[in-house]
């Protein structure tokens, strides 16, 4: 070459920018990225139209540019909105359950004892209330409306926040084009094992759900859970507390609760087996407690908790030892123990007075 400096005849002939035989796939299309002349995938079709890749390339019809504002603006923007927007919606729903699970924001019951009107949150409007009518003038009443109202609200909380994250993840994952499907289907096994391996847990959870619902128990009923009874302190998801007679406290899995025997709602039947000595006179024992029952309803500090009159059944047992008196009275779950402890003592004076003998006659030794 004439006018050719040596260095750079030398240049010409040992540097070529050819591509070898054979090249990667993916190598084939890295030129057509640098070049400006062939539109930009996230410019093409109508689904495009208004797309801020699509009016960079109308107005400066640079490929790379027009690229870089989809990944580096419309992208993170889109995905800033979805989840300011996904925020938004979460705290409307939230502040929507708690202003239906508050005991201020529910309709107005009878007042306490203390004159200020109690409320029944709107959650709990839908669903049958199985507590005696005794409660609402305790506070006991409003504790159980409040834990159960605040049980249900978390539960809608979680549910809300799950649907809420799967629904915003999976838009963001296809503002990136990623298949969902093997998400999916990971998600659907790794569900299955986590069923497997927490099974207990799941059936807690699900147990505690539906007694809430069903109101089969709450705080202050006195309940018969199987191995444990005494009165409910706490009724959570997975756990409900009962504190006995004793005054332990017991822990129970509500997955492990397979009876509810509840002492606490309706009315009460106390039943009193009067034992008698064979030879006894039964008309006029049976006259005795009669009296002594009969003059139980008449008293003022009692009228209000007896919802029957009292019963004499009669002689219910016979056994070799002896007879069995039982005596009936129907009263309000609250007052079931304090009536029977007084009806016993009545009877018992009043046989005395009456020169009858009660009890069970010792059986006699065999002879020697």
């Amino acid at each position: 070459m004439v006018g050719t400096p040596p260095s750079r005849v030398l240049y010409q002939e040992h540097v070529s920018f050819r591509l070898p035989a054979a090249v990667p796939s993916w190598f084939e299309k890295w030129p057509s990225f640098l070049d400006d002349n062939v539109t930009p995938s996230c410019a093409l079709g109508k689904e495009n139209e208004g797309s801020v890749c699509k009016w960079v390339w109308d107005s400066t019809e640079s490929r790379w540019l027009a690229n870089a504002s989809e990944w580096l603006l419309a992208k993170p923007l889109t995905i800033v909105v979805i989840v300011v927007v996904a925020m938004l919606i979460r705290w409307v729903i939230y502040r929507t359950i708690r202003a239906i699970t508050s005991v201020g924001n529910g309709d107005a019951e009878a007042a306490t004892p203390d004159g200020k009107p109690k409320k029944k949150p709107r959650i709990l409007r839908p669903f049958r209330e199985k507590a005696e009518s005794a409660l609402l003038a305790s506070g006991l009443m409003s504790e159980r409306r409040a834990q159960r109202a605040s049980t249900l609200g978390s539960v809608l909380r979680s549910v809300t926040s799950v649907i809420i994250l799967v629904v915003a993840g999976s838009t963001i994952l296809g503002l990136f084009d990623i298949n969902l499907a093997p998400l999916v289907a990971s998600a659907g096994i790794a569900g299955v094992a986590l069923g497997f391996g927490a099974q207990s847990l799941v059936r807690d959870y699900l147990s505690g759900i539906f007694m809430i619902l069903e109101d089969q128990y709450g705080v202050g009923d006195i309940v018969d859970l199987g191995e444990a009874s005494g009165t409910v302190e706490g009724v959570g998801l997975r756990i409900t507390t009962v504190r006995d007679v004793r005054g332990v406290v017991w822990y129970i899995r509500n997955g492990e609760i397979l009876r509810v025997g509840n002492k606490s709602q309706g009315w009460a039947q106390v039943v009193i087996d009067v034992p008698m000595p064979f030879g006894t006179d039964l008309e006029r024992a049976h006259e005795v407690l009669t009296e002594a029952a009969s003059r139980l309803t008449e008293e003022e500090e009692f009228k209000d908790d007896l919802l029957a009159p009292p019963e004499v059944l009669g002689v219910d047992q016979m056994t070799a030892t002896g007879l069995m008196l039982r005596v009936t009275v129907r009263t309000t779950t609250a007052a079931q123990w304090r009536v029977a402890r007084e009806l016993r003592a009545r009877i018992s004076t009043d046989l005395a007075a009456a020169e009858i003998t009660s009890g069970i006659a010792p059986i006699p030794a065999p002879p020697a």
